[in-house]
């Protein structure tokens, strides 16, 4: 499955909302060094309840709108 997903760094907290289709999810870490995308990919193995290598970054490594693929298999 490929989802399309708005990330907003430097939060208050860690959530995640869906609002038409698209995820949005806020995370409380910076986005230097990958630390954003790091969180990111935990906090969606968490909501999806998958492995976190089962998650990966289609597009959008260094922009705040990605394409996450997640492999349920």
């Amino acid at each position: 499955m490929i989802f399309s997903v708005r990330v907003n760094a430097r939060s208050s907290r860690n959530y995640i909302e869906e609002k038409d289709g698209v995820l949005k999810v806020y995370l409380t870490k910076p986005a230097c060094a990958g630390q954003a995308n790091q969180q990111l990919v935990i906090l969606l193995s968490q909501y999806f309840k998958v492995k976190k290598y089962q998650i990966k970054i289609k597009s959008g490594e260094k922009s705040r709108n990605k394409l996450i693929e997640v492999n349920n298999a």
